[in-house]
């Protein structure tokens, strides 16, 4: 997946194991997600001091400082970015250890990728609902395009789109999560229906929205995962 910018979330792998770095970086890049690397803690930090990222993704066993020493320093700097530890100690204790540090999650390799990704989904989304205000956009820009949220008005250049109830609802709830990914079961949340009516009504949506809806800019799938409104 191409074209992420700066409502991607971006993720910082931290591992001492160049191929795992290479595959993590690549798998997190196709399902949607900006993702730097790097190969140890001094160097995680030095980046972090560069830029803002929204999880770490951190092997334990590292050479010099360890991911749960480093887990604790952040904790300690009272820096509440995400943290998915990864170690090859399986035992309760070590879980246990990880989690007591500070960390978020905690997943022995090897692992399989999709609970990864969702280990992923589930502590960007857990933090997007922490820190994001309360209150939701009054409007979001897209292109040529302005959706009112409490309105769940659609406008075009200033020309109104007609919105089904079901469509507003579905631009509601995308917009309450700008560039992050908003799995099928939240978009259906409180409500009886299937994954593949979603994917119906989010085709709908996208031919309203977008020039190609085959090909789509704003309104993009996440493989395996949900989708995700890419806002100006």
């Amino acid at each position: 997946m191409t074209g992420f910018d700066e409502t991607t979330a971006h993720i910082l792998v931290v591992d001492d194991d160049t191929r795992i770095r290479a595959l993590l970086q690549k798998y997190l890049a196709d399902n949607g997600y900006r993702t730097s690397v790097a190969e140890n803690a001094a160097e995680a930090r030095k980046k972090m001091d560069a830029l803002s990222y929204d999880l770490l993704v951190l092997d334990i066993m590292m050479p010099g400082i360890s991911g749960l020493e480093f887990t604790e320093k952040l904790r300690r700097d009272n820096d509440r970015v995400p943290i998915l530890l990864l170690t090859a100690r399986a035992e309760v204790e070590q879980r246990i250890e990880g989690l007591a540090s500070g960390a978020d999650d905690y997943l022995a390799k090897p692992f399989d990728p999709q609970e990864l990704l969702l280990r992923v989904q589930n502590i960007l989304r857990r933090s997007v609902s922490e820190n994001q205000a309360l209150e939701p956009p009054e409007e979001a820009c897209f292109g040529p395009f302005v959706f009112r949220y409490e309105r769940g008005e659609l406008t075009r250049d200033g020309m109104r789109i007609t919105l089904t109830t079901r469509e507003a609802e579905l631009m509601r709830r995308l917009v309450a999560a700008p560039g992050s990914i908003v799995t099928r079961e939240a978009l259906a949340e409180g409500e009886t229906i299937s994954e593949r009516a979603i994917d119906v009504q989010i085709n709908r949506l996208r031919r309203k929205i977008e020039n190609d809806p085959r090909d789509p800019i704003y309104l993009q799938t996440v493989r395996g995962a949900g989708y995700v409104l890419r806002l100006d």
